[in-house]
């Protein structure tokens, strides 16, 4: 079997690579533990040099990373740069705070000594998508290794070169060969790593119906997870926002890799008063965004990564309009080569349409029209989905009340777009997952949290 990266921007080959036999990725995962049991026994100070120096090796190669994100999956390059040095950040900031996140926390008894410890579980699976080929494999990586575990990468079929460079930073860097290996696998063979004894937890970013087949089996082995899931993030605009600041800020989100962020705005829930100047704005601002080549620094939205996912985005718009709801901008497949779709605005989205159901993974904007702030809490809240959400208000202890108590979802941002940050935990509810990445909550998900008592 071969796995073969395509460029979406031409439909070409960019390069065929050899699918590992099962032997060869049970014999990558034992070489990874084997690794791990020196690892184990490092110190955070010498972790941290290694990690400070991937987080070097990032920035020195920062224009090689962008290019093969572009070329694989599409991404405009100016992102792909953004994208490579927030890798860099969190490495940097892992090895500024892991040992303080994972330090010993002696606890009152009647022992003569009790406290509770935090311990490395061994080699930890990531399964990754393609869509931050870079920086959701270092989210997980970077606290994952910090803490004394190993890792090993199935990643998204499409981005192998993406993958290979991911362990090639490790082994830049001068982590331990083995401590972190790419395998090159397709999907059939992740249960046969989820069942090795070797591999002691699992971590999952992508759609809900990955988490399930992967929450299912790991489930049966009695193996820790972490799924971060699909998304429909509700950006609600209440009829006391700075239209225009929020329009801006919506398009923003909305276009972030070309559409495809589990976080990026999809629902735009605004308040009827303020409806058509909301429109009016974001329809403008839509239509300002240059959609071409990722390899240009002028591109704000390139392909869609596959052709099979741009056509599926416009089989849920033209459904969408089949049961009424209205294109303000887009909506058509562009007559050239490559896996484009154009930005695109549908209004008067209601409950049984696709855009208000489903997750519209690519340049699409939903707008929902509320007929005041509390219909617009319960819109927000109507969705399988709980990943984050967006409220925007002048009054800011309306929109922090909002945030905290109201909206269901595992951040909410108040007069900004929503995004991950190593600083704070991120992970979803309901459909969008369960467990916490990043912050000191991040790094404590894969270890053993371990209580010793002393009599």
């Amino acid at each position: 079997m071969s796995i073969v990266a395509v460029n979406p921007a031409t439909g070409e080959t960019i390069k065929t690579y050899d699918e590992m036999s099962p032997d060869q990725a049970k014999n990558a995962v034992e070489k990874s533990h084997h690794a791990y049991l020196f690892w184990r026994k490092t110190s955070f100070s010498e972790r941290s040099s290694l990690m400070r120096q991937a987080a070097q090796v990032l920035r020195d190669n920062v224009e090689e990373y962008a290019r093969v994100m572009a070329l694989e999956m599409g991404k405009p390059i100016r992102d792909g740069r953004s994208e490579t040095e927030k890798c860099a950040w969190v490495c940097d900031y892992y090895a500024d705070n892991a040992d303080k996140f994972l330090a010993r926390e002696t606890i009152e008894t009647d022992a003569s000594r009790s406290f509770v410890s935090y311990q490395p579980l061994g080699v930890v699976l990531a399964v990754m998508p393609w869509n931050f080929p870079f920086w959701q494999v270092f989210r997980f990586a970077a606290p994952a290794l910090m803490a004394g575990n190993g890792g090993v990468l199935k990643h998204a079929s499409n981005v192998p070169g993406c993958a290979l460079a991911i362990e090639d930073v490790f082994r830049k860097a001068g982590f331990p060969e083995h401590i972190f290996r790419t395998l090159l696998i397709g999907s059939k063979q992740v249960d046969a790593i989820i069942e090795n004894p070797l591999v002691k937890a699992v971590t999952l970013t992508g759609s809900t119906p990955a988490g399930r087949a992967v929450a299912k089996k790991a489930g049966d082995m009695l193996k820790k997870t972490v799924l971060e899931l699909g998304g429909s993030d509700p950006y609600v605009i209440l009829d006391d926002a700075d239209v225009p600041a929020a329009a801006i800020t919506c398009v923003t989100s909305r276009l972030i890799n070309s559409g495809q962020s589990c976080i990026a705005a999809k629902r735009f829930v605004v308040v009827e008063s303020v409806r058509k100047q909301f429109e009016d704005l974001y329809v403008r601002y839509m239509r300002a965004k240059k959609m071409g080549d990722p390899l240009q620094e002028d591109t704000d939205v390139g392909p869609q990564a596959r052709h099979d996912l741009r056509d599926d985005l416009h089989r849920q718009v033209f459904e969408s309009i089949k049961k009424g709801a209205k294109c303000l901008l887009g909506g058509e497949i562009p007559k050239k080569k490559g896996a484009y779709y154009p930005p695109t605005v549908l209004t008067d989205v209601k409950r049984g349409m696709p855009a208000y159901e489903e997750e519209l993974f690519g340049p699409v904007a939903a707008i929902i029209p509320a007929k005041d702030e509390a219909d617009a809490i319960r819109i927000a809240n109507d969705s399988v989905f709980g990943l984050g959400a967006a409220v925007f208000t002048r009054d800011h202890s309306k929109g922090e009340r909002i945030a905290e108590f109201e909206i269901e979802a595992g951040c909410c941002f108040v007069n900004s777009f929503v995004k991950s940050d190593p600083r704070l935990p991120f992970g979803g509810i309901k459909e969008s997952g369960y467990g916490r990445e990043l912050s000191y909550f991040g790094i404590r998900e894969f270890v053993n949290i371990k209580t010793v008592y002393v009599k």
